[in-house]
């Protein structure tokens, strides 16, 4: 295979649209959101057509094949050519979005007050110390 068409999968998470900086697809990878056919990966891992990819972006996954590689991010349109989400992933997120929608909307009463702000300070003072 030649290096043209393999490309690390940083890169082609950026590429794909996943992620909006390398960054971001590196530090996604680092804390183990990312693995490709099964295994976790690396940022310097080469991904090739074919392959298969798990992309954690919570409360979603996607399992998605590479059909293209690509390095630069393009067009959304070329984006949506560089992979194929399977049917269950598509089913799956589906679900949880069904289910997000249903629950009820979060209720905000305001600014906290002086008593609240003093009581949750406590709380972060207890966390920080464990």
């Amino acid at each position: 295979m030649s290096g043209a068409d393999r490309v690390r999968v940083d890169l082609w998470l950026v590429a794909a649209r996943f992620y909006k900086t390398r960054g971001l697809a590196t530090e996604a990878i680092d804390a183990g959101r990312v693995s490709v056919n099964h295994e976790r990966a690396k940022a310097s891992k080469l991904v090739k057509p074919g392959d298969e990819l798990a992309i954690r972006r919570p409360p979603y996954e996607h399992v998605v094949k590479v059909l293209g590689v690509a390095d630069r991010r393009g067009p959304a349109s070329d984006a949506q050519k560089l992979y194929e989400e399977t049917a269950e992933s598509r089913a799956k997120r589906d679900a949880v979005a069904a289910e997000l929608k249903a629950l009820p909307p979060p209720v905000f009463k305001g600014r906290p007050t002086k008593r609240d702000r003093r009581t949750i300070e406590r709380f972060i003072r207890r966390q920080d110390e464990d």
